[in-house]
């Protein structure tokens, strides 16, 4: 176990805790957790998050050259994820749903990704999310060089032992 520091809220004094890591072994390094006594299930994770900037960008009628190509981007991204991402398994991706929305403050990037492994597809859904992100911040980056990304979070999973799990996320 790796020691951990919790700061306690209300006093501000810090404890030292005892957490175990799946990725750290018993001598505190890096491992990758090892999946072969797992069941394969059905897992589902979704992911979002926002590209803002300060220019204003009107998109009518049919999608734009760069949302197809942030869409395309986030498909790619998370079928690599093993490859980007140190200590990720590299799995079957069955299916991967990007979307991109225009907003009034931007772009809200969503992304679905779902498989069948004994490992869940969260960092794939998020890296789907963050590459479809950078991809437009790409594309607008000459017309708004404040654009950026924000609020990159897991929204919901299912299957695996520790079941189905979700957020609350107030979308503006």
């Amino acid at each position: 176990m790796a020691p951990r520091v919790h700061i306690d809220q209300w006093t501000g004094v810090g404890t030292m805790t005892e957490q175990e890591f799946s990725h750290l072994d018993g001598d505190g390094r890096l491992q990758m957790v090892d999946v072969s006594t797992k069941a394969t299930t059905h897992r589902v994770a979704r992911a979002s998050c926002l590209v803002v900037g300060d220019a204003e960008h009107e998109v009518a009628g049919a999608p734009t050259d760069h949302l197809v190509s942030a869409r395309l981007a986030g498909v790619r991204a998370a079928k690599r994820t093993a490859e980007l991402i140190p200590l990720c398994h590299p799995i079957f991706v069955s299916s991967v749903h990007v979307d991109v929305d225009v907003e009034p403050r931007g772009y809200r990037v969503f992304a679905e990704v779902v498989t069948d492994a004994p490992t869940g597809v969260e960092m794939e859904a998020l890296t789907a999310c963050s590459f479809a992100a950078l991809t437009l911040i790409a594309t607008l980056g000459e017309d708004d060089p404040t654009a950026r990304m924000m609020d990159l979070a897991l929204l919901s999973k299912s299957g695996g032992a520790s079941g189905d799990w979700g957020r609350d996320v107030a979308v503006d």
